[in-house]
């Protein structure tokens, strides 16, 4: 019997007479032996802060698992159980030219607006000067139960390489606490949500990772209403902003496509009690003529048949027409794709370098200029 832990089980397996536990702990995975009572439980340790999955074994004793995080490609780990847990790499991703070791990865931890404590994954080039001058993107989701943890991109790895910092927020919303951490961030609680997102932008200028003229904000899908809110509620706070296939308009949401099956996580404002909670939020009725609002780039697919299209159209639109700042607005709608999933390569690989392409533009990052130099990467 497994004793209750304030970490989520997330996978086991029985190796040589051992029980394995994978568990997530504070965003992250940890894995732990046993016997199979679960007693006398020790930690095998893991490279950094990462992720694992895929826990198998073999007849002879030994346990395999995958392990990723921000600066390790997927590796495949051989753990030999019967001779002192000595562990090995039995396969990994290949990436050429790219070295794990020049980059740090880190977790702090903030204070949202009611007092909440959240973490926040930070991964950059190591030996950065922290003089509040670093193009930094601040990611998020907060929704639907979602766990974020740390996982190798390669898109991120053109931001990282050339000087950029990334920022990974765990808001309340996700799964990465339990159903209290979730429940706290939906319904009538939504704003929690875009509160823990906007104390990790102000932590990161407090401590002078970045600064608001080098902040920018990136989510998709639910967090595509995530930027919608950040940049409605803190136009200040940031300089460059990517909603992609996002959600803006939660006054009618519910009204087009499948978004009526989520009405458990949001609301709907055809329910009176629900109405001011989500007007006070819903992006697009939020836009305030005459605001100075951030750029903006808005993602859309013409198919998507999940989030319909016209939120991004109607919300780009609107700030064009509010924005009194010369900061641009762009509307981009690939007219044969849809929310993402099952997107071919070539599609891939175009969005990513349009949102790249908008964030070394609009947060001043060269490119290609300060490859072996991590902190002189100025805009």
């Amino acid at each position: 019997m497994l004793p209750q832990t304030e970490g989520t089980l997330e996978g086991f397996d029985i190796v040589n007479g051992q029980l394995i536990t994978s568990y997530l702990e504070n965003a992250s995975s940890k894995l732990y032996r046993s016997d199979l009572n679960g007693r006398s439980q020790s930690e095998l340790p893991l490279p950094t802060l990462g992720t694992v999955a895929g826990l198998s074994s073999s007849e002879d004793g030994k346990l395999y698992y995958s392990f990723s995080s921000f600066n390790m490609p997927p590796t495949v780990y051989e753990v030999d159980l019967k001779n002192g847990a000595s562990t090995s790499i039995w396969g990994k991703v290949d990436v050429p030219g790219f070295n794990p070791d020049d980059y740090q990865v880190s977790q702090q931890w903030y204070t949202s607006k009611d007092g909440t404590r959240v973490p926040m994954f930070l991964v950059h080039k190591k030996g950065i000067e922290l003089d509040g001058d670093n193009p930094t993107i601040l990611y998020g989701y907060g929704g639907f139960n979602v766990s974020l943890t740390p996982s190798f991109s390669k898109s991120n790895l053109l931001w990282l390489e050339n000087g950029g910092v990334y920022a990974l927020a765990n808001l309340r919303g996700g799964g990465e606490f339990g159903s209290e951490w979730h429940e706290a961030g939906m319904l009538d609680r939504k704003q929690n949500v875009f509160d823990d997102f906007h104390a990790a932008g102000e932590w990161l200028v407090e401590n002078n990772y970045t600064r608001p003229e080098k902040l920018g904000c990136y989510g998709g899908s639910n967090g595509g209403l995530l930027i919608g809110a950040a940049v409605t509620q803190r136009p200040d706070l940031f300089k460059a902003a990517v909603s992609a296939v996002p959600l803006l308009d939660m006054l009618r949401y519910d009204q087009f496509s499948i978004a009526r099956l989520w009405i458990p996580e949001y609301g709907t404002a055809q329910n009176p009690e629900q109405f001011p909670s989500i007007y006070n939020y819903s992006p697009y009725q939020n836009v305030k003529d005459g605001e100075q609002y951030p750029s903006v780039m808005i993602m859309s697919g013409a198919g998507d048949s999940r989030v319909d299209p016209l939120h991004a159209r109607k919300m780009a639109a609107r700030l064009q027409a509010a924005t009194s700042s010369s900061e641009p607005v762009l509307l981009r709608e690939e007219s044969k794709a849809g929310h993402g999933a099952g997107k071919p390569v070539a599609k891939v690989i175009e969005s990513e370098t349009d949102r790249f392409s908008f964030f070394f533009d609009r947060l001043g990052l060269p490119v290609g200029e300060n490859r072996t130099d991590a902190g002189s990467a100025r805009g």
